[in-house]
């Protein structure tokens, strides 16, 4: 198995404990969760030892940096739980749903209603891709996701984990970019089409 598909497996894993549903979501200990994973948007992984046991908790051992400096796989798991976190405050049904429908540049479309409103998101978007690194990308993805969460779309936050884990890699940072672009087009011209049936 792959380290993105581990990455994958394990975000899966921790939402689903989170917020697999209503239900879920209405239980104190994932209401707790969920206030204390807020509290780490745009903070270093272990910046917060609250925080430890829940995005470190049955994290594999292949995952986890060594000597108090956090691996690129610990990264990108603790910012997509954390975004995760902040984007479901104040929202009763889970807010991440996995599908190409759902990945982040088809989910930044879902906020164009106009052509004004595509250069704005467009604008938002560009600046977030073009970020030099994690940290970077982070505070700007905390950004997209508060627009996201305003509007009640949802976000598919196990490809985003293995995209934050791939935009760290100088070899497939472009290719991360190049697929968000993609995405983003991809939809106007998917809903283009649809209206010309």
């Amino acid at each position: 198995m792959g380290r993105e598909t581990e990455i994958g497996k394990y975000v899966r894993t921790q939402i689903a404990l989170l917020a697999k549903d209503d239900r879920a979501l209405e239980q104190s200990s994932s209401k707790a969760h969920l206030a204390q994973l807020r509290r780490g948007v745009g903070k270093m992984p272990g910046e917060i030892p609250e925080l430890w046991g829940v995005f470190l908790k049955e994290l594999p051992e292949e995952l986890m940096g060594k000597g108090g400096e956090p691996s690129y796989a610990e990264w990108a798991i603790y910012t997509a739980l954390t975004l995760f976190a902040l984007h479901q405050q104040g929202h009763a049904e889970p807010m991440n749903a996995e599908g190409e429908d759902d990945h982040l540049g088809r989910a930044m479309r879902k906020l164009v209603q106009n052509e004004e409103d595509e250069e704005n998101v467009r604008m938002k978007f560009s600046i977030a891709a073009r970020s030099d690194d994690a940290a970077e990308l982070s505070y700007h993805l905390k950004m997209l996701v508060k627009l996201l969460s305003n509007s009640g779309i949802k976000l598919d936050y196990v490809d985003l984990a293995k995209d934050l884990y791939g935009f760290q890699f100088e070899k497939s940072a472009d290719r991360i970019r190049l697929k968000w672009g993609q995405d983003f087009y991809r939809s106007k011209k998917s809903k283009d089409n649809e209206g010309e049936k």
